[in-house]
């Protein structure tokens, strides 16, 4: 799947620099270098007016439909629904559906089933009829998929709120969880932390078991509705489903005969634990899913919606809402300004803007108030480690991620402060626990050091994505780049980091991307970190990422890859150019010393010629990765920081590996 040979993406080329003058004497290069930095300058003037006037940036953060459907479903749960909300609501569900009756969960992607129930019940609690042409196309295709019955655990979980499945017929997962020591296998402590925030309700909501009367029926969606759920037949009992598979039925008989004292405690216990890490502004870990289980959990324990935690954690959600100009309302999974902030630091750093620019000394004073001195869940495993991480989100004390941490520090460390003391206290601050926060591989993940255990994943109730955090080559990359600017390239834990990497690169040259799509964004994530750290161009490592990338450059010389290299090979470095994707491969290169190579021209001037009038650049396809296929983002701000990143350093050079002196904006 490439793009067409003429270089058509379908994106806007209304800004597209005048073509050359044959009578020119100036080299290609030159002419390439001209156009790109003139597209840099109006990318700039583009960023710069979408900064906040607090300092921050923040793109939206497109996931999929089920963020809305279960919106509406828990308004339904707390017969809190309005009308205005709810029509808005399903406008965007309305406008998501695909032509064959289906909803996906990424741009271009298939049907994809759970997804597909949740839009459709969302639909009908809006008041759409089931005989209706494009609910009678949803409701047909999900009984040619199995039914409900087919559905992810989730999906199911919230139709038996209502009635419409049976609580019996889900996995069991046990509030008696929470007395499990962090030595325990399945302690909560060994889910990543985002698994962690929304188990610990859905324990309580397990426990409960609460019904709502449901405003209608749902016979179309099961293939035959006096079985809606056909018996399966068990793994072996010596394979690990098997095994897990009949802990499940073990933990159903429990259900049964737990102590009625007991439990109540466990929830107490479990209640406890939510509140306490309730943040400031209502949300729990700064994303919507626990937020929207930890309110119906503690609505079940006799919270009243006025109470003031259940007040402030309804409050956060409908900070969740984007508001479109059609009237439409789309629900974010997630809020990312410090992560979208850095990453603009950066790039306009990278572009030649001056490091006291009132813009970025602006966004790091943001960024320096941001940042989290307090212990966290990331303690429980490094109870000695002092705090000094950054989040991705607004607010998120809880839950620092290395990742934020890491470029964090790359972006302060390009803007000159006016107060240095407090900008350096603050680096060393987060250097300091991004080191204390390595895997005991010697490589790092997003949110907890040696996250790794291989049970959760295992359980029936795990169904819906990634459940633990092992490092991945994207954040080491990350990590080791920040320590490399920091000077500590030969310090023995960034060696490590360099190692873990090298042993983790396949066979064809590239790194698997954790957290964004996918091989390419692995590759440009990493080749630029072992640059920094002093890998020459020339090492074997670097020069098979560098021909793997020129191998799969598109025909117009962009480079895409879609979600689906997740689950099949044939997708790995394939898919439509996009911005984001073509800026990784680009920075890759760049880092490499590619920068007068006709991959890196070609790569330049497909970005030069998508860039829109305004200086953005369009992206309806998604590259930001939540779980590898299960989960899926579009981040809108991806398409302007890291093209803008790229261009700024095929002019400037990257600021801190061998900057080449340039005659204008140097």
């Amino acid at each position: 799947m490439t793009a067409t040979t003429d270089g058509s993406t379908g994106a806007a080329k209304t800004a597209g620099a005048p073509a050359a003058d044959p009578t020119d004497t100036r080299t290609a290069a030159d002419d390439v270098t001209d156009i790109a930095r003139q597209a840099a300058e109006r990318s700039v003037e583009h960023l710069l007016g979408r900064q906040d006037e607090q300092g921050w940036w923040k793109g939206d953060l497109a996931t999929n439909v089920t963020m809305d459907a279960e919106d509406l479903l828990l308004r339904q749960f707390l017969s809190i629904q309005d009308p205005e909300t709810t029509r808005a609501s399903a406008l965007f569900i309305r406008g998501e559906q695909l032509g064959d009756g289906t909803w996906n969960t990424f741009y271009g992607g298939p049907g994809d089933l759970s997804a597909t129930i949740e839009a459709y019940v969302a639909l009908r609690l809006a008041g759409d009829r089931p005989d209706e042409p494009h609910m009678a196309r949803a409701s047909g295709w999900i009984r040619e998929q199995g039914g409900i019955a087919a559905a992810r655990v989730f999906t199911r979980i919230w139709l038996a709120l209502f009635g419409w499945w049976k609580w019996d017929d889900l996995p069991e997962l046990p509030p008696e969880l929470m007395f499990f020591p962090k030595w325990v296998p399945l302690n909560i402590y060994d889910f990543g932390c985002w698994a962690r925030q929304t188990i610990v309700p859905l324990t309580i909501v397990s426990a409960k078991r609460p019904v709502r009367p449901a405003p209608f029926p749902l016979d179309e969606l099961h293939t035959d509705p006096d079985h809606p759920n056909p018996a399966r037949k068990l793994a072996p009992p010596t394979s690990w489903d098997g095994l897990f598979q009949r802990l499940d039925k073990g933990l159903h008989l429990y259900h049964k005969v737990a102590p009625r004292p007991l439990r109540r405690i466990a929830m107490n216990v479990a209640a406890r634990w939510i509140i306490e890490r309730q943040e400031n502004d209502g949300c729990w870990g700064g994303i919507q899913p626990p937020a929207v289980y930890s309110v119906i959990a503690l609505h079940l324990l006799g919270y009243d919606l006025d109470h003031p935690v259940m007040k402030a954690g309804l409050a956060s959600l409908d900070r969740f809402a984007v508001h479109r100009e059609d009237g439409a309302r789309m629900i974010e999974a997630c809020q990312s300004p410090v992560w979208d902030t850095c990453l603009a630091t950066i790039a306009l750093a990278d572009a030649g803007l001056g490091p006291d620019h009132p813009a970025l000394v602006k966004a790091a004073d943001w960024m320096l108030a941001e940042e989290i001195t307090r212990p966290g869940d990331w303690s429980v495993r490094k109870p000695e480690l002092p705090p000094g991480g950054w989040a991705f989100e607004f607010h998120n004390d809880n839950y620092p991620d290395i990742d934020d941490t890491a470029e964090v520090v790359l972006a302060l460390r390009r803007v000159r402060h006016p107060d240095p003391a407090r900008l350096e206290a603050a680096i060393a601050r987060g250097v300091r626990w991004n080191l204390g926060m390595q895997s005991r591989n010697g490589a790092w993940g997003a949110f907890d050091a040696d996250n790794t255990s291989p049970f959760p994943n295992r359980l029936p109730f795990c169904d819906f994505g990634e459940v633990i955090d092992p490092p991945s080559a994207d954040v080491t990359g990350h990590v080791v780049e920040m320590l490399a600017v920091e000077g500590l390239a030969s310090h023995p834990r960034t060696r490590e980091g360099i190692e873990w990497l090298l042993a983790e690169q396949e066979a064809c040259g590239a790194w698997f991307g954790r957290w964004g799509v996918n091989y390419v964004y692995g590759t440009g994530s990493v080749v630029p970190a072992l640059i920094t750290a002093g890998l020459p161009a020339g090492h074997p490592a670097i020069r098979r990422a560098v021909t793997w990338l020129e191998s799969v450059q598109n025909d117009d010389g962009g480079w895409g890859e879609d979600l689906r290299s997740y689950q099949e090979e044939k997708w790995i470095g394939h898919g439509e150019s996009t911005a984001s994707q073509t800026a990784w491969a680009l920075l890759a290169l760049l880092a490499a010393g590619r920068r007068d190579t006709r991959a890196v021209a070609r790569g330049v001037t497909w970005l030069t010629e998508a860039q829109q009038a305004d200086g953005s650049w369009d992206e309806p396809y998604f590259t930001g990765t939540g779980f590898p296929w299960d989960f899926s983002i579009n981040y809108h701000l991806y398409r302007q920081v890291f093209p803008l990143t790229a261009l700024g350093r095929y002019v400037y050079g990257d600021p801190f590996v061998n900057r080449p002196d340039v005659a204008e904006g140097a």
